[in-house]
């Protein structure tokens, strides 16, 4: 039983973050972007250092002193994600014309995470491996591209963005396999996520600042919507999913943990159908079946790729 902890661990973390974007554009109809990922960001922090002096010897949720020799694994992670990706998935969106495109683009990590964890960790990729993340990765192009009506790519900058965005999170994933094992899962999430706050506040500072939360009608309806998606971000997506991911990242590895970023489109399609009545033509649901096929085949032991 315990070897399906992982998995299960990873499964619940793509649900939880498939709802993310669903949180996060109702949260952006009222804050204006870093604004929210400071309404995000720091009470996560917080949570996540009562929660690591509560259960400080606690192998998963203790918080464990940082050492001075593991400083830059924590400021490259911070820096990857969550402070570059965001920027770039940011203007990701904002260059191309089709957000179905930009989401398709945003979500390929699992192509390059193979090749990164071959290259700086020395991990053994399989056939199965391979096979696997295309056959899912053809399920999500399925689901996202099939039935849109914009294919305009719009600026091809967008592009290079969005594979950056992709490689700074993948980048973010090697850092979690890297760390120490004395360090807990939610160790890791709390440090990075505080790096990332040194690089978001100024950014703020210069882009919004106080002057953007004074604006704000916080009487409104629309304000306390965006507030209980900034709540669900805080608690789930930025503590709980990260550190079930992490958990499960260093124990199964990166190429197969990050297969699993596959199946966010189909949990956020099942979401819309579930809670806003979106129904799904059948090109939907192959593409959905073919992600869930996809990853069964990358969990599978196969024959290592020759190198």
């Amino acid at each position: 039983m315990r070897k399906f902890l992982p998995l299960v661990a990873l499964v619940l973390s793509m649900v939880i973050w498939s709802v993310s974007g669903i949180a996060i554009k109702h949260a952006l109809a009222v804050l204006p972007p870093f604004t929210m990922i400071i309404m995000r960001f720091v009470p996560s922090v917080l949570l996540m250092l009562c929660i690591g002096l509560l259960f400080r010897h606690n192998p998963l949720f203790g918080l464990q002193r940082l050492q001075l020799k593991d400083l830059p694994l924590f400021l490259v992670a911070g820096f990857c994600q969550p402070f570059l990706y965001y920027l770039l998935e940011t203007f990701t969106y904002d260059a191309l014309n089709s957000p179905t495109i930009a989401e398709t683009l945003l979500s390929t990590s699992p192509l390059l995470s193979p090749l990164f964890a071959a290259v700086f960790l020395r991990e053994r990729v399989t056939v199965s491996n391979i096979i696997g993340i295309l056959i899912s990765t053809g399920g999500v192009f399925v689901l996202t591209l099939v039935g849109s009506k914009d294919y305009s790519v719009g600026n091809y900058w967008g592009v290079l963005l969005a594979f950056a965005a992709v490689s700074a999170a993948v980048v973010d994933s090697l850092m979690m396999r890297k760390v120490p094992a004395r360090y807990s899962s939610l160790s890791f999430i709390f440090y990075a996520q505080l790096v990332s706050l040194l690089f978001f506040i100024p950014v703020w500072l210069w882009q919004e600042g106080v002057g953007a939360v004074r604006a704000i009608d916080w009487t409104s309806v629309e304000a306390h919507t965006a507030l209980g998606c900034v709540a669900y971000l805080t608690v789930f997506a930025s503590v709980i999913a990260f550190v079930l991911f992490c958990y499960a990242l260093r124990i199964v590895g990166v190429t197969q943990a990050n297969a699993f970023n596959n199946i966010r489109p189909a949990f956020t399609a099942l979401w819309m159908l579930i809670f806003f009545g979106e129904h799904l033509p059948l090109a939907k649901w192959i593409g959905i079946i073919l992600i869930i096929f996809g990853l069964f085949v990358c969990q599978k032991r196969g024959k290592l790729v020759k190198k």
